[in-house]
């Protein structure tokens, strides 16, 4: 079974909110299905979009577990994204959190 994963983003001004999304994710988007909506594929079969919807704006959780956080975090914070939350929890995971300007949270979790 073949199974591809879309994590929407909802945003009130797609036209501003694209670069962070650019800055965030690195580089274009892996394509442009209209004039309101930009995707990247994070994975193989699976994408992050952001979509012009303000009634919805701001309000977003996208959460990945990942095997090299330290690194994720190090590359976001040479493309100037900080994160806003770090969480250590007892059994060795790290979550950390990412927020755009409407509020619209995407974070990592990994060991470290």
């Amino acid at each position: 079974m073949s199974l591809d994963l879309f994590a929407g983003i909802p945003v009130t001004d797609y036209a501003a909110a694209r670069p962070w999304y650019e800055r965030f994710f690195g580089g274009e988007p892996s394509f442009l299905p209209n004039d309101v909506e930009a995707v990247w594929e994070v994975a193989e079969h699976r994408y992050v979009y952001i979509v012009q919807d303000p009634e919805r704006a701001g309000n977003a959780l996208v959460f990945s577990f990942v095997d090299d956080l330290g690194d994720r975090v190090a590359a976001l914070a040479e493309r100037g994204i900080a994160p806003v939350e770090r969480e250590e929890y007892g059994n060795g995971v790290t979550k950390v959190v990412f927020r755009d300007a409407e509020g619209n949270e995407i974070s990592f979790g990994g060991s470290g």
